[in-house]
């Protein structure tokens, strides 16, 4: 299921030449840990065998892609480079980085396989909100979301087959922190992303439309690790899920609206802001308005470490904090509370968009994805996909609210009105502080 595979064995069929895929593993990558990393490489080997069903070689290179694929497309003599696509900075500056270095008769193409409508066809431009956003995705909708060719056994193999990986050997030479373990809920690779998405059809889509915001309520899909890491293609996910329309209508409104309009909202900010990740990409009134307010006394101040330890006075926000360290995701109506109350505790909204993004990208297994940096996680449908920073700190795809300390115009939400809607004691002690 990737557009990407797709039109690069479509170009090798027709040049009736063998076609090769290659995954460049870098050492790190931003914040991420063993935690993301594992799940990563253990999709990968599934997708190695998989290639290898379907005569198609894979090669793992280790290393920066300017570093090892130039090299590589001159020594295979490949005749032509398929990419995919995402909208965030190291990426795309890694795609740069080989378009300087390839032989200048090897074209290049990049196809965006990740969003259902691709990101500059969806929109020419950085969108204000989802309202501006959502007619022109339906309108392109029919035309995009397709049902998936198969990819075919290749007929042309390679002159020499790939080299064994040696996966341990590539684990253990990663520099990334092994002290945010790995978790036990989430299964890496296609065929146990599948499994979530059949589960999620079968047993929480009826509930999606009605409970989606109450963190005690099994009503999300819980997919998005495997679409963070394209192990599941959220165009597969939409397909399978709209199959129950009849049944289940609000549920799958409401989760086309999260997973097609939302998502790709966040990406096409992503793609056209390039301060997507700092308060310098708010909109004016946002930045105005938490500027005014910067030096309003808060009523705790918190250091990185408490917030990380989820030691604060909150017992609900340290509730949420566990449940990220130790599973890897927290529920959408959470993430949205968490942030804003980082916000409120730290000294500067600068600080808090640092920490929260630090937080984000270090444990959640979703984190350095744009709907991380910018999503509305309200109605989270790609549970746990998380409440974007810059939405709930910054006001991104937001609009003014009543005036108040700290805050200024951004959306506040409190401990109180989360108990008007979900019984938060419950969810407190599903993840008690450890003694």
């Amino acid at each position: 299921d990737n557009w990407a595979l797709l039109y690069a064995q479509r170009l090798a069929l027709k040049q009736e030449l063998p076609l090769y895929v290659c995954f460049c593993l870098v050492p790190k990558f931003l914040e991420a840990t063993i935690r993301h990393y594992g799940f990563m490489l253990r999709g990968l080997q599934e997708v190695a065998e998989e290639c290898a069903e379907l005569n198609i070689a894979f090669h793992l290179l280790r290393g920066y892609a300017k570093d090892v694929l130039p090299a590589f497309v001159v020594e295979h003599g490949v005749g032509g480079l398929v990419t995919d696509f995402s909208p965030l900075r190291l990426p795309w500056q890694w795609v740069q980085d080989v378009r300087e270095r390839l032989p200048e008769d090897v074209p290049f193409a990049q196809v965006d396989a990740h969003n259902i409508v691709p990101c500059w066809i969806a929109s020419p431009k950085q969108e204000y909100s989802a309202s501006t956003i959502r007619g022109k995705i339906h309108a392109q909708l029919p035309e995009f979301l397709t049902e998936f060719p198969p990819v075919v056994r290749h007929p042309y193999p390679p002159s020499c087959p790939a080299e064994p990986i040696a996966w341990e050997a590539c684990y253990s030479s990663l520099e990334v922190d092994r002290t945010v373990k790995e978790v036990e809920w989430a299964t890496p690779g296609t065929a146990a992303g599948l499994a979530v998405l059949q589960s999620f059809i079968k047993k929480r889509l009826k509930y999606f439309g009605s409970h989606r915001n109450n963190p005690n309520k099994a009503a999300l899909s819980n997919l998005s690790p495997w679409f963070h890491f394209g192990q599941v293609s959220t165009q597969r996910a939409i397909l399978e899920v709209q199959k129950h329309q009849h049944k289940y209508k609000e549920s799958v409104d409401m989760f086309v609206e999260e997973a097609v309009v939302r998502r790709e909202l966040a990406e096409n900010f992503c793609y056209y802001n390039e301060n997507y990740d700092s308060v310098q990409g708010a909109y004016e009134w946002a930045q105005t308005t938490l500027k005014l307010h910067a030096k309003d006394e808060r009523p705790f101040l918190y250091k990185l470490q408490e917030l990380e330890q989820g030691t604060t006075h909150d017992p609900l926000w340290n509730a949420a904090q566990l449940q990220m360290v130790r599973e890897g995701k927290m529920h959408g109506f959470l993430r949205m509370y968490w942030a804003k109350k980082i916000l409120e505790w730290t000294r500067s909204p600068e600080e808090a968009l640092q920490f929260a993004i630090y937080l984000n990208d270090r444990y959640e297994l979703d984190g350095r994805d744009p709907n991380g940096y910018v999503g509305k996680g309200n109605a989270d449908a790609l549970s746990p996909h998380p409440a974007g920073c810059l939405w709930s700190i910054c006001g991104i795809h937001d609009h003014g609210w009543t005036e108040r300390a700290v805050f200024g115009k951004i959306r506040y939400m409190n401990y109180a009105g989360c108990k008007r809607k979900f019984d938060v004691g419950q969810f407190e002690c599903r993840y008690p502080p450890a003694l």
